[in-house]
């Protein structure tokens, strides 16, 4: 079979609102029922953090062996994917889908992993917890007061054949920790007095359970038009401007919720003053902040000139009827005299709802 007609395997993502919740246990007892009825299982990679019921419910599955990467004197296992494509087995397991791959493997992600084991139409199962999605990156910074640095493409999710929540209530969570059942008793005080405290569990498990309600919902709806002609738009267009300020990313990730929530396609916009030199510190926040959006799925423009005219006419072209905006920067009086950019795109624009969003971090840069 010529490798471009080969089918593309399916994804199974197993998601939780935190470690302990089970999501490896029941990907192993779904794998355990595929292989009593035939199917060729393979563990790319399993990480049982010593938890017993984890290694027995394991037992008897077929596992690949692990590329050993070498840093600074010390060994690391990971995922082989080079015997796994060679292999090529029916069902591939490949736990914590974030995990960020050591040096000396083919992909620097283990979700690129993935992804070639998809493309060789391997089905894959896979499990992940609800904080490592880019798009909600900001919001469990802003909600847990951690920033998450393993993060994972939204679109891996939302492209999943199905998605199942292992679902645990934040009291029977902390119980499981208290009891030694999820971290090394060492680790148990310092887990539930920091990061699985009751209100940071009750945040995130509520973000797992809407992701999965709206993806329900997506898919009663069925797909949105992306493509379709602009004057005939199939849910919400939105358009998000970026200028290159250190915020620009979070402003992306909002934008990219309120398109996905609204079913349409998402842009990123940026516009180059045409009387002003953007300095390289500025371009390159904008390049990160558009490169987040390709991950997101967004359609990335550049233009140059007049940037309030200029985004009106763009959400003109493009028929958005959302727009996502920085703060102004711009001092309190001339807001008041309607001279800033965004005074005037709310002046000029008809029918567009304007989201302008705060800037957290105290700077008051803005379009």
């Amino acid at each position: 079979m010529n490798a471009d007609d080969r089918r593309r395997g399916r994804l199974k993502v197993f998601l939780g609102a935190a470690a302990g919740v089970g999501k490896t246990y029941a990907m192993l007892g779904e794998a355990r029922d595929l292989k009593a009825a035939g199917v060729d299982v393979v563990i790319g990679y399993l990480e049982a953090h010593g938890r017993r019921a984890t290694e027995d419910r394991a037992a008897g599955l077929e596992v690949a062996p692990r590329r050993v990467a070498r840093v600074q004197g010390r060994r690391f296992a990971e995922t082989d994917v080079v015997w796994l494509l060679e292999r090529l087995p029916q069902l591939c397991l490949v736990d914590e889908l974030a995990h960020t791959n050591h040096p000396g493997g083919r992909n620097a992600k283990r979700w690129q992993d993935v992804e070639e084991l998809l493309a060789a139409g391997v089905d894959v199962f896979t499990t992940v917890n609800i904080q490592h999605l880019e798009s909600l990156n900001d919001k469990v910074h802003e909600l847990t007061g951690v920033r998450v640095r393993e993060t994972f493409p939204d679109r891996l999710l939302h492209g999943a054949d199905e998605v199942v929540l292992a679902d645990l209530p934040p009291d029977a969570l902390r119980e499981r920790i208290a009891q030694g059942r999820v971290y090394a008793p060492d680790k148990v005080r310092p887990a539930l007095t920091n990061f699985f405290r009751i209100d940071n569990l009750t945040a995130l498990r509520a973000l797992a359970l809407r992701e999965v309600a709206e993806r329900e919902e997506r898919h009663l709806l069925g797909p949105a038009s992306a493509g379709a002609a602009p004057g005939r738009a199939v849910g919400e267009r939105v358009m998000v401007c970026v200028d290159g300020r250190p915020e620009s990313s979070e402003l992306v990730r909002r934008a990219a919720r309120i398109a996905r929530r609204g079913g349409g396609p998402l842009y990123v916009l940026h516009v180059q003053p045409a009387d002003e030199r953007e300095d390289d510190e500025v371009l390159r926040a904008v390049e990160a902040a558009e490169e987040l959006g390709r991950q997101l799925g967004a359609v990335v423009l550049r233009r140059t000139g007049d940037v309030a005219r200029t985004v009106v006419d763009a959400a003109g072209e493009l028929a958005v009827n959302q727009i996502v905006l920085g703060e102004s920067h711009r001092p309190r009086w001339k807001e008041l005299a309607g001279r800033s950019v965004i005074a005037r795109i709310l002046r000029e624009t008809d029918g567009v709802d304007v989201h302008i969003i705060a800037n957290r971090g105290g700077s008051s840069d803005g379009p």
